[in-house]
């Protein structure tokens, strides 16, 4: 089904709600980094055109898009959940926080959250309607997904200047074999999930003579 705000118009002719969020996240399968999420109020009378799932759209399409969701929507919000804390409760629940954490930031509170995935989120009061893959069906979602993706790209380009030589830039800590590769050499860097098994599998290295 092609990315639209059917699910949101919906919702408004049944529920009678007219503040819908969507949320989603981005980062759950790097190897080093925050889990970063989003969530969006659009206004449905003034969204960009082109809006979709992040992933198919161009790093262009998306910088060009995000800016525009946010001058335009009634509300957004950006949360993020550092490698530490993933570590200490796992990337779901940590997914599940950035998630929390972006819905709770947003002014006006929403009516009725939709969510990319599976699950519910933990401490959002409101009704809920989890989506698999969502970020390609509702407008909401998808905005949500921009948004993040592209705060996430931004803070990991940063993260390429503080720790050279991972090439964060281009692969924003996922498991590439050029991450692999400054893995073995350089072992993990300070904002690397040390809990994951791409990363676990080579600290032993790190303590061999």
């Amino acid at each position: 089904m092609p990315c639209s705000a059917k699910l949101e118009r919906k919702l408004r002719r049944s529920d009678g709600v007219t503040l819908i969020a969507g949320a989603d996240e981005v980062g759950r399968g790097s190897l080093a980094g925050p889990v970063v999420a989003a969530a969006v109020i659009l206004n449905l009378k003034d969204c960009p055109k082109g809006i979709d799932d992040s992933k198919k759209l161009t790093r262009r399409q998306r910088e060009a898009l995000a800016p525009e969701i946010q001058r335009r929507a009634v509300a957004w919000s950006i949360a993020r959940v550092e490698h530490d804390e993933i570590g200490r409760i796992n990337i779901h629940w940590a997914s599940l926080k950035a998630m929390e954490l972006a819905v709770k930031g947003l002014q006006p509170a929403p009516e009725y959250v939709l969510i990319d995935g599976r699950f519910t989120i933990p401490g959002v009061d409101c009704p809920q309607q989890p989506i698999v893959k969502g970020d390609g069906s509702s407008v909401s979602i998808a905005a949500a997904s921009i948004i993040a993706k592209v705060a996430r790209d931004s803070w990991m380009r940063e993260y390429d200047e503080q720790y050279p030589g991972y090439g964060f830039a281009s692969h924003c800590g996922y498991n590439t074999a050029e991450h692999q590769g400054a893995l073995a050499k350089l072992g993990p860097s300070a904002i690397h999930r040390l809990t994951f098994q791409g990363v676990l599998s080579l600290q032993p290295s790190l303590f061999e003579d």
